[in-house]
């Protein structure tokens, strides 16, 4: 076993007091006249504080080596090897340790597998909340196929076109919501590898490309030459669709939503802004809340906006997403130079590990 000189207040007291009795017994002795004693007193000091001086050597430098190894547990290890540790106190101390350890490991796999049977269930709820929509989707675009033969039947049609609307809408529902549950269950590997982000971009506003047309919406970006981080392409591609589909659906026909993008030391940086109504002020700390809708959206009762978004999921499955692979997602108002809000700015941020 290497000895480890210990620096602590404690150490430097004893070996205070070990010198301060010494010192007293060489004066006791030369105050009795007997000066031929003294060099003999202070040796017999000195050896008897010796082994003092060397059993606290030992006994630091052991529960050094325990808190390294207890160290190490808590930085993911599984076990520690405490069987040299077998002397007085030290050895009840690391077999209540080890003893811990073995606790919090089985706890930890209870943990992982509890995860993991949450996960199938959400995925076998998922699968049979699909089944029945789907079904919905089919039987409601046959019926409205029939009615079409017919004449007379204009509003039957319409309502059909809106059943199937929003059948859609519940089905991204449920499937945001499985994604929300799977993070939070913990059952999601994120994949950290080299990001594009000029082709993260172009990969979020696919889908979207054919709404924002419909929508009369400008879809511009600025990305800088080069721009990346490390992260999961296909996570980070959903976080901006949600963003791009959010202000796409808080954007009037002939505005614009735009995308920056550029890199610094320290992160990767994407600005998302429309040229919407921005945010009321007291909905700004509650935007990634799950299930908010706003001031606005609350007194809306419209059926037809039963979607993600509508409900207060699109955001908050962003803000996950982005926060799972360590970056930071945040919303606010921008504004002209006069401080008038000109629409929604959302800021995503992936930061960069920086080596010191």
């Amino acid at each position: 076993m290497k000895l480890r000189v210990p620096h602590d207040r404690a150490f430097r007291r004893s070996l205070a007091g070990a010198a301060a009795g010494t010192i007293l017994v060489a004066a006791a002795a030369s105050m009795t006249g007997n000066e031929d004693s003294v060099p003999w007193l202070v040796g017999a000091a000195v050896v008897a504080a010796l082994p003092l001086v060397a059993f606290t050597l030992v006994r630091y430098s052991r529960i050094a080596e325990l808190s390294a190894r207890v160290d190490d547990v808590l930085h993911g290890e599984r076990t520690i090897d405490l069987d040299r540790m077998n002397e007085g106190e030290l050895a009840v101390l690391t077999s209540e340790l080890d003893k811990m350890v073995t606790r919090l490991n089985l706890t930890a796999d209870e943990l992982t597998q509890e995860r993991q049977t949450l996960a199938d269930a959400l995925a076998d709820i998922s699968h049979q909340l699909k089944t029945p929509l789907t079904s919905i989707a089919l039987t409601t675009e046959l019926v409205r196929r029939d009615l079409a033969r017919e004449e007379g039947h204009t509003h039957e049609i319409e309502h059909l076109r809106t059943i199937a609307q929003l059948e859609r809408r519940v089905e991204r529902l449920v499937s945001s919501l499985l994604k929300l549950a799977r993070l939070d269950a913990g059952v999601v590997h994120l994949a950290t590898q080299p990001v594009d982000v000029a082709t993260l971009v172009d990969d979020a506003f696919e889908p979207l490309a054919i709404a924002f047309d419909i929508a009369d919406v400008t879809f511009e970006r600025t990305i800088e030459p080069g721009c990346s981080f490390m992260g999961d392409a296909s996570w980070s591609a959903e976080a901006l669709e949600n963003l791009l589909k959010n202000c796409l659906e808080h954007t009037p026909a002939g505005g614009t939503v735009r995308v920056q993008a550029h890199s610094d030391v320290l992160a990767c940086r994407l600005v998302v802004e429309d040229t919407g109504s921005g945010f009321a002020e007291e909905d700004l700390p509650h935007v990634f809340e799950r299930f908010y809708r706003g001031a606005a959206a609350a007194t809306d009762t419209d059926a037809s906006e039963v979607n993600p978004a509508g409900v207060g999921i699109g955001l908050a499955l962003a803000r996950a997403l982005v926060e799972a692979q360590g970056g930071a997602l945040t919303a606010e108002n921008a504004q002209d130079g006069a401080g008038r809000t000109t629409g929604a700015r959302f800021r995503m941020t992936f930061f960069k590990d920086i080596a010191v």
